[in-house]
């Protein structure tokens, strides 16, 4: 897709070995992906890790920083550490192949590699499930936990 092409890497050049690449996303990168984001404001590092073989490649993406997300408890922002590693083989063969997840398959004589995909996915796994504000596992307590704990169900009645 041509509104993804700043995320192309050209490996054909590479010499063998390591090499890293380094690069901020922020809400732009985003909206390219046609999908409902649930976060604001994303301030992410993305440190892109390509070991280079004669036959195949081995990519690591990092990506860490922080996203805005509003809490299921008060429905208040607060700011959301992520973290997360992805590592994928590329190999070469017939045709492009992304069904399974640890190894990528590239068509013979591709020259560069976009990682687009792998930086989204590798952000939005690193978003917990349950948007709760810190200072909830901090003990903190208002009128949001005692109703919890009124209308919620017990450990016990959940399992």
């Amino acid at each position: 897709m041509e509104r993804l092409r700043n995320y192309d890497i050209l490996f054909s050049s590479l010499k063998l070995g390591n090499h890293s690449f380094k690069m901020s996303i922020e809400q732009p990168f985003f909206e390219l992906f046609d999908f409902i984001q649930e976060f604001k404001s994303p301030k992410i590092e993305v440190e892109i890790e390509i070991i280079k073989h004669s036959s195949f490649l081995e990519l690591k993406v990092k990506t860490e920083g922080v996203v805005v997300l509003e809490c299921d408890i008060s429905g208040e922002e607060y700011e959301q550490a992520v973290k997360n590693e992805i590592k994928t083989l590329v190999k070469f063969g017939e045709s492009y192949d992304d069904s399974n997840e640890e190894v990528l398959i590239l068509p013979l004589g591709s020259h560069s590699i976009n990682v687009s995909q792998l930086i989204y996915e590798s952000v939005l796994l690193s978003i917990p499930m349950k948007h709760v504000h810190p200072k909830y596992s901090e003990g903190y307590e208002d009128e949001h936990t005692h109703l919890l704990e009124k209308y919620g169900l017990s450990d016990e009645e959940g399992e």
